[in-house]
């Protein structure tokens, strides 16, 4: 087969590749369906001309297990006419040798569903020998040569950062853990045992002595994030905001995270094997997290920390003695809702205030941590009289944008009609009650009436006492 042959066979397949891509704007593409135990089988999903903003989950394959992705971006202009492919690859090994089915499956891939058809995949023996069989053009291709693999030099980097460096005690930072990816690398890496190395991570960085909040990442979405002008693929692994419990500064060490990175061959040949696989670890910056005390003031120790409204409301503002009425108390805002504490009512006699239901909400996005907590009371009003709700109702707080102390208050005004219920509890009864019977009561003192009833039965047991005892000492032995 002569130069010109190959030439030609060379441009009909890549006139169908070209073909096939073009004619799909998002397509699902299988790897060579027979491989060796030692071989990685892909599924790669493309898309021209826009970037990959969401996808589903890839399928699972029996005999096989996932072993992380990796994505890149290819750009030509032919003709003055500029195309892009964005492909984001699942890399699945084999765990045994033998004959797997790839069912028919679908994903969902930036809002669309594209369909694969599935396939038979062939698992061979590893070593070299099996390789040749299975390749009947190897000498033709150039296969039995030894191939050079050269590092290609990556555009990445691993980062642990927080989005605030300095903090009052209660007050929130959020901490991200990301690998970066530059949209201009050239080098082929995946992520290897992610769920592993993350636990390990994790154990090593995140803050002691601090409140969490997780924003629960549970899959690896790519974000496309400009950084000094630069663009870049964000892939976030975790994310969570952490409210110091005390005013210990916080250190979060360096962290290395190991990625699968490919060598590729010096001179790669269309069939052969032009990749190597080999390992790199990125290292993140540490980091240090300046905690300030909070100002002097007598609830410096209790008090909740962050920027928050009252949201409240009340049933009526026109009430009547003995009824009952609901009354909502919300704290909203940005901070460490969850440890929002329930309102210290003072003692009071003119109101019954029943404990309240609670309800909280909690919102993690945009590296903050949002949402409310509302109390609902019931309200029943002793005392005729005009009230401000905000002798009962009031919440202090520390704002750390304005470094100083907050309180938020009631504003509601109430008027309360009707006759006192002061001493409803004790005058209850049906007789006229406790305080009618204290000005009629006789304060002598009086005899407790004929108790000869109590003698006898008192003088009956102690017969009964003596005669027991006589018959135990009379049978004792000598």
């Amino acid at each position: 087969m002569n130069s010109s042959i190959k030439l030609l066979l060379f441009k009909l397949l890549m006139l169908g590749l070209s073909l096939n891509a073009y004619t799909q704007n998002i397509s699902i593409e299988l790897d060579k369906t027979e491989i060796r135990e030692d071989e990685n089988f892909l599924i790669t999903v493309s898309v021209q001309n826009e970037r990959i903003s969401k996808y589903s989950s890839f399928p699972d394959i029996p005999g096989f297990i996932k072993q992380g992705t990796s994505s890149s971006k290819t750009t030509s202009n032919i003709g003055g006419q500029l195309t892009s492919f964005e492909k984001i690859t699942q890399n699945y090994k084999p765990t045994r040798k033998g004959t797997f089915v790839l069912t028919p499956f679908t994903m969902q891939v930036n809002g669309t569903e594209v369909r694969s058809a599935g396939a038979t995949l062939k698992v061979l023996a590893s070593g070299g020998n099996a390789a040749q069989k299975s390749d009947p053009f190897a000498d033709f291709w150039g296969n039995n040569r030894q191939t050079e693999f050269v590092d290609v030099q990556e555009d990445a980097f691993f980062a642990i950062t927080t989005n605030k460096k300095n903090v009052y005690v209660g007050e929130g930072f959020t901490m991200s853990i990301s690998f970066y990816i530059s949209l201009k690398n050239r080098a082929r890496m995946e992520f290897d045992k992610i769920s592993d190395q993350l636990g390990d991570i994790l154990k090593k960085v995140k803050p002691e002595n601090c409140w969490e909040e997780n924003f629960g990442i549970d899959k690896i979405n790519p974000e496309y994030v400009t950084i000094n002008k630069k663009q870049y693929t964000q892939y976030r692994m975790y994310q969570a905001t952490f409210f110091p419990l005390n005013a210990e500064d916080i250190n979060i060490p360096s962290a290395g995270l190991r990625m699968i990175k490919y060598k590729m061959a010096k001179n790669p040949s269309f069939f052969g094997r032009n990749m190597q696989e080999d390992y790199k670890t990125f290292y993140s910056k540490p980091n240090k997290i300046r905690v300030k005390e909070l100002p002097p003031h007598p609830l410096s120790s209790s008090v909740s920390v962050g920027q928050f409204k009252l949201i409240e409301n009340m049933e009526a503002k026109m009430l009547k003695t003995g009824n009952s009425y609901n009354y909502q108390f919300s704290i909203s805002g940005k901070g460490n809702i969850a440890a929002i504490n329930e309102i210290e009512i003072p003692k009071q006699e003119a109101f019954d205030f029943f404990p309240p239901n609670v309800t909280t909400n909690i919102n993690r996005a945009n590296n903050m941590v949002t949402g409310s907590k509302n109390f609902s009371y019931k309200i029943q009003p002793k005392e005729p009289g005009e009230y401000l709700l905000k002798d009962y109702f009031s919440w202090v707080y520390f704002n750390p944008a304005k470094a100083k102390y907050d309180t938020l208050q009631s504003e509601v005004m109430l008027l309360v009609t009707g006759e006192s219920k002061k001493n409803a509890e004790i005058a209850s009864s049906s007789d006229g009650g406790f305080y009618d019977k204290l000005t009629t009561a006789d304060n002598n003192i009086s005899n407790l009436g004929n108790r000869d009833w109590v003698y006898i039965s008192f003088n009956l047991s102690l017969v009964l006492i003596l005669i027991v005892s006589a018959i135990v000492i009379w049978k004792k032995p000598a």
